[in-house]
């Protein structure tokens, strides 16, 4: 899953240094920067849509989801620890990086686990659509642990977004040219929605206070711990890591570390220097555009009618929700 609006957006510290790459702006950095904002978040959410079925290639011919998250994750830590030497320190508090590092057992083991394993058996036309109801998930988990006031124009949004997912999932029973399950892999989709919606909203306060280095590397770092010695297996019986591995699996995974990982982290952050939330969210439903082109242009899936149906329910949904006005908390409303 991609970035959410809430965890990336910029806080206002006044009185210290904030490290480079951190989400704080003016207006006229905004109005000035602006169309820099619009190229680096439209090229972030290419490269987390050809992700999703260069995933698929992964998962089909070389690896197997926990040699593929194991892989990603001391890869990504590598990196981000690497790109910290290069920046200002910031100072975490215990009680933050407690909160840092669950978020990141659920918002990407957990997650991101749940959705290598979808990709088994789903098309990547299906589970990216799943995944454009994140800002609906947020939107009734936040109602439901914190009190947000939900409109009846994003109850309508909700509605269209999960009519979109049933269609698909009684669609995907009867049709021969999705993935071996689709109900399961539609199933696992929604499980991994959750669990980074739950992050997001979990995250949200402590992500405010650090930039996105300082937490990703803690994120990475505690995602390879947790990953990395249940993979041992993998790493020895997968073909990416045996003498039977190809130069296009390498080159395969490289894009999702490199790209869909580490350079998404980075493009996402500077996009909401200039952008409001709003329109960052808005770029999201570009996602399974990229990913529904690719999957059917190289053979992944096949265009059927019920996915450009479900594609307009549920992207109407998630614009609807993510363009809705402010929200007011239990707390404030009383």
């Amino acid at each position: 899953m991609s970035f959410g609006g809430d965890f990336l957006r910029g806080r206002r510290q006044e009185g210290r240094i904030i490290p480079i790459f951190a989400p704080s702006f003016s207006y006229n950095d905004m109005e000035k920067h602006k169309a820099e904002g619009h190229a680096a978040i439209l090229s972030a959410n290419v490269i987390f849509g050809l992700g999703v079925p260069v995933t698929k290639i992964l998962l089909d011919e070389w690896v197997t989801p926990m040699g593929y998250m194991a892989t990603r994750s001391l890869f990504a830590a590598l990196i981000f620890w690497t790109i910290q030497c290069f920046l200002p320190k910031e100072k975490v508090a215990s009680k933050d990086l407690l909160i840092i590092l669950a978020g990141g057992l659920l918002g990407f083991v957990v997650s991101q686990t749940l959705t290598a394993e979808s990709l088994v058996y789903t098309s990547p036309v299906y589970f990216s659509l799943i995944a454009a109801l994140t800002p609906v998930a947020v939107m009734l988990l936040a109602a439901v642990f914190i009190g947000e006031s939900i409109t009846g124009l994003s109850i309508l949004g909700v509605a269209m977004g999960i009519g979109g997912a049933l269609l698909m999932i009684f669609a995907g029973k009867s049709s021969t040219n999705g993935g071996s399950d689709d109900l399961l892999g539609i199933s696992l989709a929604v499980l991994s929605l959750l669990t980074w919606a739950i992050y997001l909203i979990a995250t949200r306060k402590v992500s405010q206070k650090y930039g996105p280095v300082t937490q990703m590397k803690w994120v990475f770092l505690i995602s390879a711990v947790a990953t990395v010695p249940f993979a041992m297996h993998d790493f020895s019986s997968n073909k990416l890591y045996t003498s039977a591995f190809g130069w296009d699996g390498v080159v395969e995974m490289a894009f999702v570390v490199l790209f869909a990982t580490v350079l998404g982290y980075f493009l996402i952050p500077f996009a909401m220097k200039y952008l409001r939330a709003t329109t960052v969210s808005i770029y999201t439903n570009l996602q399974p555009v990229v990913a529904s082109l690719v999957a059917m242009g190289i053979g992944q899936d096949a265009m059927t009618w019920d996915k450009p149906v479900a594609a307009v329910l549920i992207l109407l949904g998630a614009y609807i929700v993510t363009t809705r006005p402010p929200a007011t908390s239990r707390k404030e409303r009383e």
